[in-house]
């Protein structure tokens, strides 16, 4: 039992032990606030007691049988020890050590399916998109409030104040944690991955602030997508969305000069590509196509794979990138699929084509205030020499983003083309 810094041990064991221990409290007392004020008892233990005593050989063990003293203390604090025995199936005579040791192993068995017991509940459809983020953030990832904060950029106590609301909607609406019945499972599947997913994107195209990618974002979602994969083996989509974010997370090394500023895809130096993630994102494509057809996820995850399949940007095989994408569309029909079908047909027959299409979406309420809609206008344009008025998409679409990179990126296009 030692350790060189058992302060850092106790952060670092937290970050990877802490939805294990929630999700097994949770379902023992079905109150996720519950679960993880006793988780965070535990945590303050062990701040108290690893500095004195070291850390256990089995850090993990430690905090979860710590966590459950202090939920059976809770329980005879509140006179509803006997109840809770009965809700869980004991019996009511049993004698108390018979009772301690049934509740130990109810804590320590199906650790995958308590697990998915509170993905499932934290991505809850009845919680608004915000509120699901900080919560699986929060629950799954063992960031804390002031790491979600800087994370998304927003202060911390609005975090906090999302946090409680969707704790408070989950407890006052009664929603039980338990695994969603197999009528609801496409439903609530599509919510968790999305959550997942927004917490990716958030990493590698930061909607705000002053750097491109958030890198730590994109690893956390990463890491999420593979204990999804792990839990649901035989879901298409959950292997898919795995896919594509290893394939696009691949890219990461290369999407920044060493200034920060912002490299283009068709710029970058595809030798700084990750191809260990490459590798791992093909395989899980793989994988999905072997399980059915491929959804959403798996059909994005099939156009990132021909960008990494391709070793130069002109080796890209845009055509089939542009038949995927009308496949996309006609899966999920979305403005924001088309604006990108309009890139790969620019790509692949031309830029007059694929202009054409992205002028058919200047009517789109839900692209108003996009800034990738001018963006693109504003290369295509450029393509076929229209230069002022490229220009002056760019100048649009630097007006629009919230990013001070790529801010900089739109207003350097428009400056070189006005030159």
């Amino acid at each position: 039992m030692t350790s060189p810094d058992p302060h850092r041990a106790v952060e670092a064991v937290w970050r990877i032990e802490s939805a294990r221990v929630i999700a097994a409290l949770a379902r023992m007392v079905n109150d996720i606030g519950l679960a993880e004020e006793l988780a965070q008892d535990a945590l303050v233990a062990a701040l108290e007691e690893w500095p004195r005593k070291g850390v256990p050989d089995n850090p993990g063990a430690w905090l979860t049988l710590t966590a459950k003293h202090r939920a059976l203390d809770r329980f005879r604090r509140r006179d509803t020890y006997q109840r809770k025995l009965q809700e869980i199936g004991r019996d009511m005579e049993l004698r108390q050590e018979s009772a301690e040791a049934e509740l130990d192993d109810a804590l320590d068995d199906h650790i995958g399916d308590d697990l998915l017991r509170l993905i499932f509940t934290a991505c809850h459809p009845a919680l608004p998109a915000e509120g699901r983020l900080a919560l699986t953030l929060r629950l799954l990832g063992g960031l804390s409030t002031a790491e979600i904060a800087r994370a998304f950029l927003v202060p911390e106590p609005t975090v906090g104040q999302r946090i409680s609301r969707a704790k408070r909607t989950l407890a006052d609406r009664k929603i039980p944690i338990e695994l969603p019945p197999p009528a609801e499972l496409p439903v609530r599947l599509a919510s968790l991955l999305e959550v997942v997913y927004l917490i990716f994107n958030e990493g590698y195209a930061a909607t705000s602030g002053d750097d491109w990618t958030r890198p730590s974002l994109c690893q956390e979602a990463i890491r999420l997508g593979r204990v999804l994969a792990g839990l649901m083996p035989a879901e298409p989509e959950v292997h898919g969305l795995l896919a594509l974010m290893e394939l696009q997370a691949s890219r990461i090394p290369a999407r920044t000069a060493p200034d920060g500023t912002p490299v283009l895809l068709l710029d970058q130096d595809r030798g700084h590509w990750d191809r260990l993630l490459v590798r791992r994102g093909l395989e899980a494509l793989r994988r999905a196509g072997e399980l059915g057809t491929l959804g959403p996820y798996g059909l994005q995850a099939a156009i990132a794979a021909c960008h990494a399949r391709a070793l130069t940007p002109q080796a890209t095989d845009w055509e089939r990138i542009a038949a995927l994408y009308r496949l996309l569309a006609h899966l999920t029909p979305s403005p924001v699929v088309e604006l990108n079908r309009a890139v790969a047909v620019g790509m692949a027959y031309g830029p007059a084509r694929g202009l054409e299409i992205a002028d058919g979406l200047q009517d789109e309420h839900a692209l108003r205030g996009y800034a990738h809609l001018p963006a693109v206008r504003g290369d295509l344009l450029a393509r076929l020499g229209r230069s002022e008025e490229a220009a002056a998409e760019f100048r649009r679409a630097a007006g629009l983003t919230r990013n001070a990179r790529e801010r900089d990126l739109f207003l350097a296009r428009a400056t070189a083309l006005s030159a």
